[in-house]
C-alpha cells in the first residue's frame, strides 16, 4: 500500500501562510537559541563562582547574560505563538470558506453517496485537527531541533569526551522512536478509515434514535453503533500494544536519571582521575538532559505532524472533489417538458443502473415510477435534476440539455422532495421558505395547507414561528409534508417527488396525493411510490426492471397485461385488506303526502284536578 505524503498536502494548505509562518519560526528559534543561552550563562557563572581564583566582574557578566536571554526567550516566544495562533485562525477560516464554497458546487449526487459522518468530519474534525499542527507543533518542532543542537555544540566545545556521550542517548531514542513508528503512516491512514467509520455511526444513532426507539428497534440500532465502537477499540488498541515497547524503551534511554549516569559517571571518573576540573562538570549536569529530552518532545509533535497531515489530506481531497460542469453559454429553455433519449448511467466504477431510457414527461401530467427495489427509479429520479450526468444519451427540460443549464436555472425549474427530508434548525416558515425566503406569510400558509400541515403546524403555540427542533419535532411524516410544501411554494414547473409519503400514514397519504394531484396543473410531475395505490390516477405508469423500462401506461390499461405491474398489482392487493365493493345507490323513496292540519279544539276551562296532574299524567289522559 502507497503510503500518502503529508507534506504535499500540507504545503499547499499552508501556503497562504508561509510568510506569517516563516517569521514565527525564526521567531522560535531566536527563542530556542536564547533559553540556552541563558542556561549556559547559569553553568557559566557558577564555574566562575567555584574556580580557584574567582572573578566577580565574570560573574556578574554572565548574570548579565542571563538576565538579558531569559526575557528574550519568553517574549519571542510569546510573539511567535500569537503569530502562529493567528495564521491558525486566517487557515481554518478560508478552509471552512473554500469548503463551504466546493460542496455549493459539487454536483448532489456526491452527498447521496456519503454519509453525513463523513462530510461532518472534514468540514469540521480535520479542520480543527489542524489547529494543533499550524498553532504549536511547527513552533515545539522548531525546539525540538534547535534547543539540542546548540545545547550540543556549547557541550562538545566544553569538553569532547562528554559532548559525545551525551549524543548516544539522543541517538538511541530516536533509533528506537523510529523503529516504534515505522508503520505509523499506514496506520494513520488506517485510523482515519476507522475514525470516519464511527463518526457515520454516531451520526446515524443520534439521528435516528426516536424512530428507532418508537419502533422498538433501539437495542438493533445501538448494536450497529457498538460494532463500530468496539472495531474502532480492537484497532487501536492493537497498535497502541505493537508500539509500547519501543516507545517505552526510548522514553527510558533518554530520561534525565538515565542520561545523568551515562554522561556524569564518566565525568566524575575525570574529576577525580585528574582529567578535567570538577566545576567544568556544572555545564553538562545542566544541559545533557535537555539534549535527549528532546526525543520524548518529538514523539508527540511528529504524531500531531502526521494527524494533521492525515487531516489536510482529507481537506485537500474534498477540496478536490470536481465540481459540476457548468457550460461556457448556458441555453434558455422554452416550456417544462422532461424528456430522457437514450439514457444509460453507471455510478462510477460500477455496472450500469440504468439502460436505453426513452421517456417524455409532458406539462399537466403526473408520471409514476414503479418497479422493484434496485429497478433504477431514485436513479432515474435524480438524472433530472442533474445529482449525476448520464453516461450515455440526454436529459432535457424544456428542450435544453440539462448539461447546458446554469445550475441556479435548472434548480429553479426542476423541484424535488426526497424520502431523506433535511429541515434546518430555523423556523417552520423559514424551512418552508427555503427556496422564496421572500415569500409573504400568506404565500407559505397557502403552501402549508396545499401539503395538508398547516393544521400540525397551528397546534404549536409558536405556530409557524415556532422553530424546529428547539420549540417543535415533527415526525417523519410531517417533514416530508413540510418539505412538500416547500417545493410547492417554489414553484418549480416540474417536480419530482421520491418517496415523498413513505412515511405518511394511508389517511395523510391520500391528502397529499390529492394536494399533489390539484399542484400538477400545469407543472410535469414525477412521482415514485412503492404503493401502487397512490399512484392510480397517474396520466402513465412506468414500470422499470433492472434498469430497463418494462411497461408503460395507465393503470387500466397494465392491469390487462400479463405483467410485472399487474404482478405487483396482485400481491400488494393480497398482503392488504380487500377493497370493498361499491354498494348499489336506493332507489329514492316516494314524497309522502302532507298531513291535514288537526283543526284547533275549542278551548275548556281547565279543572283544578286537571291542572294539578304532570305532564306525563296528562299525555295519558289525553290516550284515553
Amino acid at each position: 500500500m502507497r503510503i500518502p505524503n503529508p507534506v504535499r498536502p500540507l504545503a499547499s494548505l499552508l501556503a497562504p501562510l508561509r510568510s506569517l509562518l516563516v517569521v514565527a519560526v525564526a521567531l522560535q528559534a531566536v527563542s530556542s537559541v536564547a533559553a540556552v543561552v541563558s542556561l549556559i550563562a547559569v553553568a557559566e557563572a557558577a564555574q566562575a563562582l567555584l574556580a580557584a581564583g574567582r572573578d566577580e566582574d565574570q560573574v556578574w557578566l554572565w548574570v548579565a547574560v542571563c538576565g538579558t536571554t531569559a526575557p528574550v526567550s519568553l517574549l519571542t516566544a510569546s510573539a511567535a505563538v500569537t503569530l502562529t495562533h493567528v495564521g491558525d485562525a486566517r487557515l481554518q477560516l478560508r478552509l471552512r470558506r473554500a469548503l463551504a464554497d466546493r460542496l455549493g458546487r459539487v454536483p448532489l449526487g456526491w452527498f447521496a453517496r456519503r454519509g453525513s459522518g463523513e462530510v461532518k468530519k472534514v468540514v469540521h474534525d480535520d479542520v480543527h485537527a489542524m489547529h494543533y499542527l499550524v498553532a504549536h507543533t511547527l513552533l515545539d518542532i522548531t525546539a525540538v531541533i534547535v534547543v539540542p543542537v546548540t545545547a550540543l555544540v556549547y557541550l562538545i566545545v566544553a569538553d569532547w569526551r562528554l559532548g559525545l556521550l551525551s549524543v548516544v542517548p539522543l541517538v538511541a531514542g530516536i533509533w528506537l522512536f523510529a523503529r516504534a513508528m515505522a508503520e505509523a503512516g499506514t496506520k494513520m491512514a488506517d485510523y482515519g478509515r476507522a475514525a470516519t467509520e464511527i463518526n457515520n455511526a454516531v451520526v446515524e444513532f443520534v439521528d435516528g434514535i426516536a424512530v428507532v426507539k418508537t419502533f422498538g428497534r433501539a437495542r438493533s440500532a445501538y448494536e450497529r453503533f457498538s460494532r463500530a465502537a468496539d472495531a474502532f477499540h480492537d484497532f487501536f488498541s492493537r497498535w497502541v500494544a505493537a508500539t509500547t515497547a519501543m516507545t517505552t524503551a526510548s522514553q527510558i534511554v533518554v530520561a534525565p536519571p538515565a542520561v545523568l549516569l551515562l554522561v556524569l559517571g564518566p565525568g566524575i571518573a575525570l574529576v577525580v582521575h585528574g582529567g578535567m576540573p570538577a566545576p567544568e562538570i556544572i555545564p553538562f549536569a545542566l544541559l545533557a538532559p535537555g539534549v535527549a529530552g528532546a526525543v520524548s518532545n518529538i514523539g508527540t509533535r511528529l504524531q500531531a505532524l502526521r494527524t494533521g497531515g492525515v487531516a489536510a489530506a482529507s481537506v485537500a481531497g474534498m477540496l478536490g472533489t470536481p465540481p459540476l460542469p457548468v457550460s461556457d453559454s448556458p441555453r434558455m429553455t422554452e416550456g417544462a417538458t422532461v424528456e430522457l433519449r437514450g439514457v444509460s448511467f453507471a455510478y462510477e466504477g460500477g455496472p450500469s443502473v440504468l439502460d436505453g431510457i426513452d421517456l417524455v414527461l409532458a406539462p399537466g401530467t403526473v408520471t409514476a415510477l414503479v418497479g422493484p427495489s434496485g429497478a433504477g427509479k431514485s436513479t432515474l429520479a435524480r438524472l433530472v435534476p442533474r445529482f449525476f450526468d448520464v453516461t450515455s444519451g440526454a436529459v432535457t427540460v424544456g428542450g435544453a440539455d440539462v448539461r447546458e443549464l446554469d445550475p441556479g436555472t435548472l434548480y429553479g425549474l426542476v423541484g424535488f422532495v426526497f424520502q431523506d427530508v433535511g429541515l434546518l434548525r430555523a423556523s417552520v416558515a423559514d424551512n418552508i421558505a427555503l427556496a422564496r425566503p421572500d415569500a409573504p406569510r400568506e404565500a407559505v400558509v397557502e403552501a402549508a395547507r396545499a401539503a395538508q400541515i398547516h393544521d400540525r403546524v397551528v397546534r404549536e403555540p409558536a405556530g409557524y414561528d415556532a422553530v424546529v427542533g428547539h420549540d417543535v419535532t415533527f415526525s417523519l411524516g410531517e417533514q416530508q409534508r413540510i418539505a412538500i410544501a416547500r417545493a410547492l411554494l417554489a414553484d418549480a414547473p416540474v417536480l419530482v417527488l421520491d418517496e415523498a409519503t413513505a412515511y405518511a400514514d394511508p389517511h395523510a397519504e391520500d391528502a397529499v396525493q390529492r394536494a399533489l394531484s390539484a399542484a400538477a396543473a400545469g407543472r410535469t410531475l414525477l412521482v415514485i411510490a412503492h404503493r401502487l395505490a397512490s399512484v392510480r390516477e397517474a396520466d402513465q405508469i412506468i414500470v422499470l426492471e433492472q434498469g430497463r423500462i418494462v411497461q408503460r401506461g395507465r393503470h387500466t390499461e397494465l392491469l390487462r397485461e400479463d405483467g410485472r405491474y399487474r404482478r405487483m398489482w396482485a400481491a400488494q392487493h393480497s398482503a392488504g385488506q380487500p377493497e370493498l365493493p361499491e354498494l348499489p345507490e336506493l332507489p329514492e323513496l316516494p314524497e309522502l303526502p302532507e298531513l291535514p292540519e288537526l283543526p284547533e279544539s275549542p278551548e275548556s276551562p281547565e279543572s283544578p284536578e286537571r291542572a294539578a296532574l304532570p305532564a306525563q299524567g296528562r299525555h295519558k289522559e289525553a290516550r284515553t
